[in-house]
């Protein structure tokens, strides 16, 4: 997608240069009417960094001991040779384990007609002119099966996220689709359910974030400077929430569209606009803190930069605040998208990786660097804690052809390591994914690799020809050398819900001698919505543990306590790992309730 033409004449360079001081937010509420597979890849290890400016990001926080360095480095393999809908748009749904994914209803074409007995769309009324393709699939991440599903609003860069049943809710996107909020339940027949006139405002590009009760905020888009509120289906909102932090990071190129929005562990949002962020109080709608700017370019859609809330470690008994970091990686100078677009010079992507604490009585961005610049790469967390950047260019932004030199090889982040030590690269894909591909993590620790459309419509005779072949990537935790140390998670002797602080039981499989609370880890890890190098709602926790207790066997009996509060994590829907030394385990899906 182009950024809109009537701010890209008024493109200069005195505005890109002028336009960012710090001035202080306050929010005021507005009421307005590829094939094959690789075994190889660069092992190296490598950062660039500055000094560091907190003691907390700077040392090895993780106090569980490490295991064997896990020198492999991954294995790629071909899921399917045609997913049927180009991945624009992905998310993993719970209990039945299958993926969600659409792409845009206005191109009319996919890969993959509606099923018999499902009526073709009509989408002129005027001449009757008929849709009979399907534009939203679910997949079975097992089998590969392939179930076409009918959406009449479109759904072109949308947002999403799920409620506390585990039922999608997708807000937003082109044209019509632009007020319309959509429901997809896990049922076995289950279709979409559209409310065209459920937003107060058009949501293109827009952040869907989920709040501690498990409700919906929904965050900017193009031409919409606010923020508002989803409520409960088939109720349609009519107040909007004027966001001042959007629009003073407002630029020629729209360098602020989907903004990262992650919960806060203290019921607060961190936003994150271009270049700057602050702390939104969703109760009373009132900036408590602003962030330090983050210089170097934009970072949001199109200077997509990549970005991740870093595992939340819990504990037996918390600490009133509990720590939480956010990544940014990438991303693109601030005249990146115009440069591409309009002179077709292709920048170099921004190389920095920067994280900061959103909890310390000093906030300060902490710089490291990347082994290679990149842009709209995805940031996937991984069961054991780790992060996985993955997809994008070198150079370039997001947007209809305006990326050059694919990136391969993902790259891995060890948050816990020191500083210096933390990015590793891995085994090459033999396919470029490059705007509007997607990537997430599974239940068995593999990672979903898909999409991939530069194009306006599914076009083949191009430089990035429309992409529907789906991977599996397996991280370095799953090298076959390493699967005596993969716990088993016993389904049946394991809670399928759990209560706030409630002390639960989890039995495992495992024969091994040291099984201690020392080198084991149980993380829960909410599925997110991706879409253009956006996971909306991605969150791992890593629990307390009381004890654990060997029984019979290789059987093993893990004492945990679940989240103490929805701040922490909201409730719904997450998936239940057991990491011994840094392998984990199969997810089983879990409820916190």
């Amino acid at each position: 997608m182009r950024a809109s033409r009537r701010l890209l004449w008024k493109l200069s360079v005195i505005v890109f240069l002028a336009v960012y001081s710090q001035p202080s937010f306050s929010e005021v509420e507005n009421c307005p009417a590829d094939a094959g597979s690789s075994d190889t890849g660069n092992r190296r290890e490598a950062a660039e960094l500055k000094p560091p400016d907190l003691r907390a990001d700077g040392v090895d926080t993780d106090p569980t001991p490490k295991g064997p360095e896990m020198n492999w480095p991954g294995k790629w393999e071909l899921f399917l040779k045609n997913s049927g809908v180009s991945a624009m748009h992905a998310i993993l749904m719970p209990k039945i384990n299958k993926v969600q994914f659409y792409d845009a209803t206005i191109w009319r074409i996919s890969k993959i007609k509606l099923p018999p007995g499902v009526p073709c769309h009509v989408y002129d009324t005027k001449t009757n002119a008929i849709d009979c393709w399907a534009h939203s699939v679910l997949i079975d991440i097992e089998t590969g099966n392939i179930r076409p599903l009918a959406l009449s609003t479109d759904t072109w860069c949308s947002s999403g996220g799920l409620t506390i049943n585990g039922t999608l809710v997708s807000t937003g996107g082109f044209q019509g689709g632009g007020n319309t909020a959509r429901y997809l339940s896990t049922c076995e027949n289950c279709g979409w359910v559209e409310y065209p006139t459920a937003l107060a405002a058009r949501r293109w590009y827009s952040t869907q974030a989920t709040l501690p009760d498990g409700s919906f905020i929904v965050v900017g888009g193009r031409d919409a400077l606010n923020y508002e509120y989803i409520y409960q289906e088939g109720v349609d909102n009519k107040k909007l929430y004027d966001s001042q932090l959007l629009r003073e990071t407002d630029d020629p190129a729209e360098n602020n569209l989907y903004p990262f929005v992650w919960l806060n562990t203290d019921g607060n949002l961190f936003m994150f606009a271009n270049n700057r962020s602050i702390l939104l109080n969703p109760k009373t709608n009132r900036v408590i803190r602003e962030f330090p700017q983050l210089p170097g370019g934009a970072r949001n859609y199109p200077g997509s930069a990549s970005s991740a809330l870093l595992p939340i470690r819990l504990d037996v008994q918390n600490p009133a605040v509990i720590p939480a970091d956010v990544l940014i990686c990438g991303g693109a100078r601030q005249d990146a998208f115009y440069r591409a677009e309009t002179k077709k010079i292709y920048e170099p992507a921004l190389k920095d990786c920067q994280r900061i604490s959103l909890n310390s009585k000093n906030p300060v961005w902490v710089t490291e660097a990347m082994p290679m610049p990149r842009v709209m790469s995805d940031a996937v967390l991984l069961p054991n804690g780790e992060v996985i950047i993955i997809n994008g260019v070198r150079r370039g932004t997001s947007g209809w052809g305006n990326g050059r030199d694919p990136l391969f090889s993902p790259i891995m982040y060890a948050p816990d390591k020191p500083l210096g030590q933390r990015f590793k690269e891995l085994a090459p894909s033999p396919i470029a994914r490059v705007y509007h591909s997607i990537a997430l993590a599974l239940p068995d620790g593999k990672v979903l690799v898909g999409g991939s459309n530069t194009n306006d419509g599914y076009k083949y005779d191009v430089m990035f020809p429309t992409e529907v072949r789906l991977q599996k990537y397996s991280p370095p935790y799953l090298d076959p050398a390493l699967a005596n140390l993969r716990p088993t998670i016993v389904n049946t002797a394991t809670p399928k819900q759990i209560r706030y602080g409630e002390r639960f039981n989890i039995r495992i499989h495992l024969n091994q001698k040291d099984v201690t609370k020392e080198n084991v880890k149980v993380t829960m890890l909410a599925p997110p919505f991706t879409t253009h190098a956006v996971s909306m709602n991605m969150r791992l926790l890593i629990l307390g543990i009381f004890d654990i207790k060997k029984e019979v066997r290789d059987l093993h009996q893990i004492h945990a306590i679940a989240p103490p509060s929805g701040e922490v994590a909201p409730p719904g829907y997450y998936l239940l790992f057991v990491v011994y030394n840094g392998v984990p385990s199969v997810g089983e899906w879990i409820q916190i309730v």
